[in-house]
């Protein structure tokens, strides 16, 4: 039997490479998005060029009751995914307290509350058959202060290095994926142009899914893609915090 993954933010950037990737290795797909047309448009030419199943949920993770819809397809005990991508995004270009309260509590909802609701619905029905994969998509802003973006990440590792631990010996493997700047949509819908940080940051989503896929086989708990980013990382440990703060201006111009 074909496997099935579920994509949330599956049509573009990182979710489209996944869902590219996945489908090329034979994987059925369940892909979650907002925008409905784009979900079949996406949906039909997979399905043509990889002969696979997709299926298509039309939502937006910042409203409840769209993420209880797209966990009740993960808990379905008749229809089991045996691997989910935690990938929809959220971004806001200004700072925390000139943001209206309300996008502050949308980002929160889908970086971390849709994260928690989808893996809660996920894990069990995977630790019952023994088998299963969940990738959440993080960010290297999760080891850097960089508002309330920075603490939703940050959030994302620790849930997941934690669930990895717990859950491993029941078969089941959780994993961040931490990548920097990647080249999508998603600074560009910010209203962020591609030359708000150094060419040599940016990186390719095909490569951000393909190294993401090859560390979760590796069973890593967390997955920093580049060497240039886990050089960073493991910088950014001994950087002062102040300079480190110094450098928010990164991808927001």
């Amino acid at each position: 039997m074909s496997k099935t993954a579920l994509i949330t933010g599956g049509t573009a950037g990182i979710g489209r490479a996944f869902a590219d990737a996945l489908a090329a290795d034979g994987h059925d797909l369940i892909l979650v998005a907002r925008d409905a047309q784009r979900l079949a448009d996406t949906a039909a030419e997979l399905s043509a060029v990889h002969q696979i199943a997709v299926e298509t949920i039309a939502a937006d993770l910042s409203v409840r009751e769209d993420v209880d819809r797209v966990a009740g397809r993960l808990s379905d005990p008749g229809r089991p995914v045996d691997l989910l991508v935690n990938n929809a995004g959220f971004g806001l270009k200004g700072r925390f307290a000139d943001n209206p309260i309300d996008a502050e509590q949308a980002l929160l909802d889908v970086l971390v509350t849709a994260v928690l609701r989808l893996s809660h619905a996920a894990l069990l029905p995977m630790a019952e058959r023994g088998s299963g994969a969940i990738i959440n998509v993080s960010s290297v802003a999760a080891f850097l202060p960089r508002g309330s973006y920075s603490a939703a990440k940050a959030w994302v590792n620790s849930f997941s290095e934690w669930a990895h631990q717990e859950y491993a010996d029941r078969g089941v493997s959780v994993m961040a994926l931490c990548p920097g700047f990647v080249r999508t949509e998603f600074h560009p819908r910010m209203e962020v142009g591609h030359d708000s940080a150094p060419t040599f940051m940016w990186l390719d989503a095909a490569a951000v899914a393909a190294d993401a896929l090859a560390d979760l086989r590796r069973g890593r708990a967390i997955s920093i893609p580049s060497k240039r980013y886990k050089l960073l990382v493991a910088g950014s440990r001994a950087i002062p915090r102040g300079l480190l703060q110094r450098a928010q201006s990164l991808g927001r111009k």
